[in-house]
């Protein structure tokens, strides 16, 4: 189904005196049809303004884009909902040869015992086909744990389920933005505490490509702390790294996983997710001594 949203000016005025305009405003819209009453309407929730007098629109424009939680609108789920939706992957398939992050090494697929090899170890038509994975820990979407940055931080066989698995899934669309940092005025509107924080940049549309480490999207060292000082459970991206790759002390890695933050890194299909309201989960293998490792990273639509 598609989404709508709008554009528009528009002039407050307060039944306690003063005034609010701004330009270019922007809110979801529960379809096509939207009149400028329900823009109106819309565009003062998702202020919270308290004694408004009137609300003059101007400009108004309508345009078919993905929603991005309006606060009141559409597809704001404030409340938790019973999880009953269709499951939606949100993973690379691994693939023998793939190319996760350039320069590092691809996984390799080899047979240990092939089919036609264990026919002579059972009965007729009893056959089984046993393979080997050589693969480093990031490869295809993966999660970092603490132990990837602290050599005292918790590995991989310590991260509890509750940290992974049906997280409430907030996501962040930053399509469009222009900006490839992801900061705090992306952030601070958002209710995260205990949440998996998704950030939607729109670069898995090249991941295996040469363009995938170009004009790449990352998390500010300022957005990083803000999350953690605000109690993410999870955060994950859509991109080559949750960091500034040219950056070596890697602040984004730094501050999240400090705080006992899971990273979630080369997710897709984060277009198919409302912006609040799907239960996240990417539950890694419990593999003593290691930082990162592939998940199957899912959520469950509401």
């Amino acid at each position: 189904m598609t989404d709508y949203r709008a554009s528009f000016d528009a002039t407050v005025t307060f039944a306690n005196g003063g005034d609010l305009t701004v330009r270019g405003f922007r809110v979801d819209l529960p379809g096509a049809d939207t009149g400028e009453q329900e823009i109106a309407a819309l565009f003062v929730a998702s202020l919270g303004l308290l004694m408004t007098g009137s609300v003059e629109l101007s400009n108004v424009e309508i345009f078919a884009e993905p929603h991005k939680g309006t606060r009141g609108g559409p597809s704001d789920r404030t409340a938790a909902a019973p999880a009953r939706g269709r499951f939606v992957e949100l993973n690379h398939v691994i693939r023998a040869g793939m190319t996760t992050y350039p320069g590092l090494p691809a996984p390799a697929i080899t047979p240990y015992l092939t089919r036609e090899d264990s026919r002579e170890r059972y009965a007729p038509g009893t056959e089984f086909a046993m393979d080997t994975l050589t693969l480093l820990g990031n490869t295809g979407t993966y999660l970092d744990a603490p132990y990837h940055r602290f050599a005292d931080g918790a590995d991989l066989s310590a991260i509890p389920l509750e940290a992974t698995a049906d997280l409430p899934a907030v996501v962040v669309r930053v399509i469009g933005t222009g900006q490839p940092g992801i900061d705090v005025g992306a952030l601070a509107a958002l209710d995260v505490r205990g949440a998996a924080v998704l950030l939607h940049t729109g670069d898995d549309a090249r991941f295996g490509t040469p363009g995938y480490a170009e004009d790449r999207h990352f998390l500010t060292r300022a957005g990083a702390e803000w999350l953690a000082g605000h109690g993410a459970a999870l955060v994950g991206i859509d991109a080559l790294s949750i960091d500034d790759t040219d950056d070596p002390e890697r602040p984004a890695h730094t501050a999240l996983l400090a705080a006992g933050i899971p990273v979630v890194e080369h997710l897709t299909g984060l277009d198919r997710l409302p912006p609040t309201g799907a239960r996240f989960t990417a539950v890694p293998l419990r593999v003593a001594s290691f930082g990162t490792i592939p998940v199957r990273a899912f959520a469950r639509l509401p």
